[in-house]
């Protein structure tokens, strides 16, 4: 049975004494976080672009990624005047490129709406693109003092496994009582480290993987979940959708040392990023040689390179890839957005997706 609101305030309370103690000597050290005092808060630049990195993606992963980021693009004008080639070409590795097209969007909005300053009030930057709830929480919180809560992962994975919580965390309605008590607990003065002190709690000790670290935590003598040992059972969410397969032939087209690649459309899954020919299911060599006729070309010798798979959040592709040394070049174009490039210029400007990463490493020394 869970307990009552009121009383669930005057826990949070409670605990929010020894939350920050903890926080004070655990705390990572992340460059986004640099100063990260309250009395010195870090630029909200900065941490917007840390947050969105660190969507779907590991700590360790980002922080090479955000370095190259800042020195590309060290503020909103020039994130918004990014050439979008440019732009792909860093994000490429993170995936979910979305998240970079929509950095792009929010950066000339702001440009637009606010003069090129960055948002002040937690609305303000929920209106922006690529925004939710918890990364507006989280930059207003960390960069402005404003005292929000940032909700994520970790949050509900503490919270529920501290009050033995069953109820679905995808549902709204609990996703806002969520809100209502961390809104009523926040520490006055202290927004930032607050919230940033749930998020470690729950990337270092209440994980995401395996078995918490409950030795460690400032919670152990309070929490339901360690008393009654049934950590695994929360947080409770639906099972996943099934996600959908899509077969696939990758075609890597070879002429005097040069590469096809084709642009994505501009929206959708990997949206603007360059890629090799495709075709719908897996085909033989002697389905490509019809190919090679339709675009008016032949080949001098064709590579199997075997089979790959990537994941996506919904989708699988299962590929099978193809080298084709080509003995002339096609005297039709494949796509209206294609270009032939060396090997060395492709790794050096042209953003490939990592899903073709088994194929594009083929032909790069």
């Amino acid at each position: 049975m869970n307990t009552p609101a009121p009383n669930r305030i005057d826990k949070l309370n409670q605990l929010t004494t020894p939350l920050l103690e903890w926080y004070s000597s655990a705390a990572r050290d992340l460059p986004w976080r640099t100063p990260a005092s309250e009395t010195h808060r870090p630029d909200p630049y900065h941490v917007w672009v840390s947050e969105i990195m660190l969507q779907q993606t590991r700590v360790e992963a980002v922080k090479g990624y955000y370095a190259r980021f800042l020195t590309a693009f060290p503020n909103i004008k020039s994130l918004a005047n990014a050439p979008q080639d440019e732009l792909m070409k860093l994000w490429q590795g993170l995936g979910y490129y979305s998240r970079a097209n929509n950095l792009k969007r929010a950066a000339i909005e702001i440009e637009e709406r606010f003069h090129g300053e960055f948002p002040r009030t937690y609305q303000e930057i929920l209106s922006l693109p690529g925004i939710g709830e918890y990364t507006a929480g989280a930059i207003a919180s960390i960069a402005l003092g404003e005292a929000v809560p940032a909700i994520d992962g970790n949050v509900y994975r503490i919270y529920t496994r501290l009050f033995e919580d069953g109820s679905d965390i995808t549902k709204a309605a609990f996703k806002k009582q969520l809100r209502s008590e961390l809104l009523q607990t926040i520490p006055p003065g202290a927004p930032g480290i607050y919230n940033q002190a749930w998020m470690d709690l729950g990337a270092t000790i209440c994980q995401p993987n395996g078995a918490p670290l409950c030795d460690k935590c400032p919670f152990v003598s309070r929490c339901q979940a360690h008393i009654h040992d049934s950590w695994s059972a929360f947080p409770v969410k639906p099972p996943k959708k099934k996600r959908r397969i899509e077969e696939k032939t990758v075609i890597l087209l070879e002429y005097q040392g040069t590469y096809l690649v084709q642009k994505r459309p501009p929206k959708g899954l990997l949206a603007g990023l360059w890629e090799f020919p495709s075709q719908e299911g897996f085909i033989s060599t002697e389905e490509l040689q019809k190919l090679l006729e339709q675009w008016d070309t032949s080949a001098s010798n064709i590579e199997l390179l075997g089979k790959g798979k990537h994941i996506f959040s919904h989708i699988e592709w299962h590929m099978i890839g193809y080298l084709i040394h080509l003995k002339q070049a096609p005297s039709i174009p494949l796509s209206e957005d294609s270009i032939w490039v060396t090997a060395e210029k492709m790794q050096r400007e042209y953003s490939i997706p990592s899903a073709l990463r088994l194929y594009y490493s083929k032909i790069i020394s």
